[in-house]
């Protein structure tokens, strides 16, 4: 999805002769093109406008209008761009976009059409089903089971009413007093701007910014995760009650984060598999709510959560290719080894009620009309819900990748796949003709339909006044609380990583330090920290007052003129407020300039001069210096973990609104960092590496080194996992089997290296415990990260050459052993994927692993089928 804040258009020139303002808002910044009426799109011919941005020098891409589709012909003088319009609602933040309001209200006001359409808007109910008028059919009988009322409201539609609901914004049906519905809004960190389901304009002017998804992944807790998905459920929910929100969110992203260099990478939980899975998992079950008190039933969803993007999505614009065109070549190990468990995982385990295919090609074929793979879903992993397209997805078909040979074969093929909705107006505009052409059967559009309609009766949409409903409670009270405010803060403390810590420079000593200078253009501008697909936040605090909570006497040197610091204008002042200061805090990094959605980097290094900024403040700093790392992407920072001059190195992502408050706290001991990186960080080297390559394993024969901690065999800046403390810990293994033993099934012949997972008998019975002693040997409490890993000898070609198994949050206090525990179910995490994309247990022997702590498991099968069937462990 590409809309970021609001396009909004407005004539300039005198008729007939119809130039206009195109004036882009994003978050703060305000960025204003002049287009000429016909004027063709840059790049991707009609599917949205991008317009070049003369103060940046980078595209801007936006599918957001203000005028929608059914007003734009009626204007006296209409923008006729090659563009598609969109329906976008009007978020006003700026008091220029009042003046440009005023001109489309102005020029509406002379068109009957307009007129019209408003008319009938004010005369629809504001909800479904409303009472006495709307309340009688069938689909409004909260008695009926969820099946029988979406099979009924789909038979009183006419082919033009059902058509009309295949859009993101789906079409009011005013005889069965059916408003319209918005299906797009976004809550990947908080409440989000990007869709038009969501507007800052009315009681609620400010949603919680919890931190981005891959600093939040950095903390490895589960409870953490559910808890923040929830928070954001309730507050999206209170702002749907007073009309700034929907119901329907396209979040969380669960691609892996396979390369470095992918500027969305940052939304995700990072490169490991299990770890996306087991977020997928803890964050749809909180945002859902569906299953609190056990078994889901009628109207028990709170709100509705989408994977996405369905499969093998992680490149946006990288050299000649967009994220439109590029066919992701995968292989069938890969496909079931790396790219789809988290959607696996979401859908059986998270019971999520949306899916998301995405704008890439799966080996030759578009992910929205990938058959298979959603057949897939539905049928093995019993998805139950609605697939939408990413935006403008099914247009990009016919128009970019020129998979079909028209507008209607486009449709065809995404509808009898199993696509049920398209984010954009391109089935509204030729599913009708697609019908009449033969393409497209009404039966089809019906079975879309009954996928959507299911999930807004999972929703309550259809139960009349939403007031009355469990969450009608809910309203802007819930929205920017101090329970969320600490729970983001409790986000970030736990996802902040300690890289580097030389000689015990940290924690500083409050009572030692006099003065601090902070230097960066990110140490004061709070609107760098939310990341992509942000809102607008309720109090954010800089790190520049973060510091001077604790150090009144903070100074402030932006030293860059921005991020990117492609000068060395603003060095001296830099320079010479380090000279005069106890401590110094240079912040480098990332921002949205370098990493976002539609750019990828491509260098790993830090962005222009900031790498000589860093060196420059080192060397006549009077302590060595503290090296703050904020972004997303692996950061190559080996000149600073070699450097003696630069003592520590923290690592704390986009931390959202409390960032400030949580880099003093790590910084002066409050807080004892215990995140672990969820990412190899890789040396700049990698970049020769094609982005195209979508291969995991590695390829010696071709110098191709792999992707990720599993298959990675270069050298890392600095490893998955990876993370120090202001504490130092040991570990020992109290209870784990040395010998797992399987029943010999029929299908189980001769001497067996693997045995397939469908042949086993129980997986439920192989599970077992990990009883791990964690001891604190330092002198300060913290929450600790534990991870378990794996490795096997077996042959089977391409097995990783270690994986993670488990992982727990745990609280240790200084000098104290604490006791966790961690499940392991073999056929889960201890099997792997051959080449035919089969899932396989190796037999013989298995390494369990805890930092340098091993523990060697053997899993063998029974001589013969009259083997006790039931020993399935060794006593220890």
């Amino acid at each position: 999805m590409k809309a970021v804040g609001c396009l909004q258009i407005s004539p300039t020139g005198i008729p007939p002769a119809p130039r206009y303002t195109v004036t882009c808002f994003v978050k703060t910044n305000q960025y204003v093109f002049t287009v000429t009426s016909g004027q063709k799109c840059r790049k991707h011919k009609q599917k949205h406008t991008e317009l070049t941005d003369t103060r940046n020098r980078k595209p801007f891409t936006t599918y957001s209008t203000l005028i929608t589709p059914n007003l734009r012909d009626s204007l006296p003088h209409p923008v006729k761009q090659a563009c598609s319009w969109s329906n976008a609602s009007m978020r006003l933040h700026q008091p220029l976009q009042w003046i440009l309001l005023f001109f489309f209200l102005l020029a509406a006001s002379f068109d009957p059409l307009a007129t019209s359409l408003a008319s009938d808007d004010a005369q629809l109910p504001k909800v479904p089903c409303e009472s006495p008028n709307y309340s009688s059919f069938p689909f409004c009988n909260t008695s009926l089971p969820v099946a029988v009322r979406a099979r009924n409201l789909v038979s009183l539609l006419t082919l033009p009413e059902k058509i009309q609901q295949l859009s993101n914004t789906a079409g009011a049906v005013p005889r069965l007093g059916l408003p319209t519905f918005e299906w797009w809004s976004e809550s990947l960190h908080g409440i989000a701007v990007n869709g038009p389901g969501v507007a800052f304009n009315g009681s609620v002017r400010a949603a919680t910014e919890f931190p981005q998804v891959i600093l939040t992944a950095a903390a490895f807790n589960r409870t953490l995760w559910r808890a923040v998905a929830r928070a954001i459920a309730v507050e999206a929910r209170a702002m749907y009650n007073v009309g700034q929100a929907g119901l329907t969110y396209w979040a969380p992203n669960i691609n892996i984060f396979r390369d470095p260099r992918w500027g969305r990478g940052q939304e995700t939980p990072g490169e490991d598999p299990l770890v996306a899975s087991e977020y997928a998992v803890e964050y749809v079950k909180g945002f859902q709510g569906e299953y609190d008190n056990g078994e889901a039933g009628s109207s028990s969803m709170m709100l509705s959560a989408c994977c996405k993007h369905y499969t093998a999505y992680d490149l946006d614009r990288w050299g000649n290719y967009t994220r439109y065109i590029f066919d992701a070549q995968v292989t069938e190990q890969d496909m079931e080894d790396t790219y789809q468990p988290p959607f696996e995982s979401c859908i059986k385990e998270g019971h999520a009620s949306c899916l998301m295919c995405a704008y890439n090609q799966v080996n030759g074929v578009p992910a929205c009309a990938r058959g298979d793979l959603l057949e897939k879903a539905r049928k093995e992993w019993g998805f139950d819900g609605y697939v939408t397209s990413d935006c403008d997805a099914v247009a990009i078909i016919y128009e970019d990748q020129q998979y079909s040979s028209s507008p209607e074969d486009s449709i065809a093929s995404v509808l009898k796949a199993g696509m049920d909705i398209n984010c954009g107006t391109y089935l509204l505009r030729f599913t009708e003709s697609a019908v009449k052409s033969g393409k497209v059967q009404e039966e089809d559009i019906d079975q879309a339909l009954l996928n959507l309609f299911s999930v807004q009766l999972r929703l309550g949409v259809f139960d009349g006044d939403h007031a009355k409903n469990r969450f009608g409670h809910l309203g802007p009270k819930n929205l920017c609380t101090q329970e969320h405010r600490e729970l983001a803060l409790e986000a970030v403390r736990q996802g902040i990583v300690l890289l580097k810590n030389e000689e015990g420079l940290l924690p500083l000593r409050k009572h030692e330090v006099s003065s601090v200078a902070i230097i960066g253009p990110a140490a004061s501008y709070t609107s760098v920290y939310g990341g992509d697909y942000t809102g607008f936040p309720c109090n954010p605090t800089s790190f520049l007052e973060g510091l001077r909570s604790y150090v009144p006497r903070t100074t402030f040197a932006a030293g860059c003129m921005d991020m990117p610091c492609e000068t060395t204008v603003g060095f001296e002042e830099a320079v010479d407020i380090a000279k005069d200061a106890d401590i110094v805090v240079m912040v480098a990094g990332l921002n949205l300039t370098e990493e976002t959605e539609d750019l990828d980097r491509h260098s790993l290094l830090l962005p222009g001069k900031q790498m000589d900024l860093v060196r420059s403040i080192a060397s006549v700093s009077k302590k060595p210096l503290i090296l703050v790392l904020i972004g997303g992407g692996p950061i190559d920072v080996s000149f600073a973990k070699e450097d003696p001059l630069v003592a520590s190195i923290l690592w704390i992502g986009y931390p959202g609104e409390v960032g400030g408050q949580a880099l003093a706290e790590a910084l002066f001991g409050d807080l004892n960092p215990g995140g672990r990186l969820p990412v190899t960080w890789y040396p700049e080297s990698f970049t020769s590496v094609p982005m195209t390559d979508m291969n995991m394993r590695a390829d010696p024969s071709r110098g191709y080194p792999g992707r990720t901690y599993r298959f990675y065999t270069g050298k890392a800046v600095y490893e998955f996992g990876y993370g120090l403390s202001y504490s130092n810990y040991s570990y020992k293994f109290l209870s784990m089997p040395e010998k797992i033993r399987l029943a010999r099934s029929s299908a189980m012949r001769g001497r067996l290296d693997v045995v397939h997972i469908e042949e086993v008998a129980s997986c439920d019975a192989m599970r077992f415990h990990v009883q791990v002693s964690v001891i604190n040997n330092g002198g300060v409490d913290g929450s600790h990260t534990v991870l378990l890993f794996s490795r096997s000898g077996t042959n089977v070609r391409g097995v990783p050459l270690k994986q993670l198994i488990g992982f727990e949050r745990v609280r240790t206090t200084c000098y104290e052993a604490t006791e966790v525990t961690i499940l392991v179910d073999p056929c889960k995490h201890l099997s792997t994927v051959n080449e035919h994309g089969q899932r396989v247990l190796p037999l013989g022997a298995h390494v369990i692993m805890l930092e340098d702590l091993e523990h060697k498991l053997v899993i063998e099968v029974a001589e013969s089928m009259e083997e006790e069937e039931t020993k399935m462990h060794d006593e220890l």
